[in-house]
């Protein structure tokens, strides 16, 4: 008889700013590797738009980031759009955001496989990732270690190659990540794509053609409402990150307070 897997959510965190074709292609690629593992089952996907509290310049408002995620996603039957990282008045902590979601699938799972299952193989929850986020956790100040252990100790990270990014290294190179290795599962990208979503807002502010690069329901949402133009590259110019000063001035509770 063939052994259960475990039923794995991916969730995407990140600024959508805009969602492109190739933040999409990420979560099948991630379902394609874990299935291939033998132990996972992924039976859904989540990308959460990041609030607009975030500070990031060029940040456009997060209605607009949620429903170009949603249009983009009408495809897909199994990655959907959550709003709630969104619509927080503040910045949340990833972790803060992968605990909500962790909570409401466990209720759901609860709900459907009654409260008498005997099984061990409770959903879990990973966070989907470019190679580029394992470069964040050295950013000083942007990170606190306990985060960082809770994060890949407690739900794990899929980390999606682009590129000429070196995910192993990061992970050679700390050794935080380096205990925590067997929760960080690698996944090579060979059909590279570069698209980046500054270049793609670099290329609308010019007047320049984005098709191929973004659904073009994203694309027709885009001209309809004016966005990507030089004024809204404008936005939080001056702004500092949130995380880096909301880390300085208030701790986040731990998943045993």
């Amino acid at each position: 008889m063939a052994a259960r897997r475990v039923p794995l959510v991916l969730l995407a965190c990140g600024s959508f700013n805009p969602i492109t074709n190739q933040h999409m292609r990420l979560f099948e690629l991630a379902r394609d590797h874990m299935h291939s593992t033998g132990q996972y089952q992924v039976v859904g996907g989540i990308v959460s738009p990041v609030s607009d509290s975030y500070g990031k310049q060029g940040l456009v408002l997060a209605k607009h980031r949620v429903a170009m995620a949603e249009l983009a996603l009408q495809s897909s039957n199994w990655v959907t759009v959550d709003e709630w990282e969104s619509q927080q008045p503040d910045w949340m902590e990833t972790v803060v955001t992968m605990r909500y979601h962790y909570g409401r699938i466990l209720k759901e799972y609860e709900r459907s496989v009654g409260m008498h299952n005997n099984s061990n193989l409770s959903p879990q929850l990973k966070l989907l990732c470019g190679a580029d986020f394992l470069d964040t956790f050295k950013i000083p100040g942007l990170w606190r270690d306990d985060h960082v252990e809770e994060l890949v100790g407690h739900f794990g990270l899929v980390c999606v190659s682009r590129g000429e990014l070196q995910p192993e290294r990061a992970v050679h190179e700390s050794d935080l990540l380096s205990h925590r290795r067997h929760n960080i599962f690698h996944v090579r990208e060979w059909v590279k794509n570069e698209t980046s979503a500054t270049e793609v807002r670099r290329a609308l502010r010019r007047g320049l053609s984005v098709k191929y690069l973004l659904p073009d329901s994203v694309i027709e949402y885009i001209h309809r409402h004016n966005l990507y133009t030089e004024d809204s590259e404008m936005r939080n110019k001056s702004a500092v990150l949130r995380p880096l000063v909301k880390q300085a001035q208030e701790p986040v509770k731990s998943l045993d307070d």
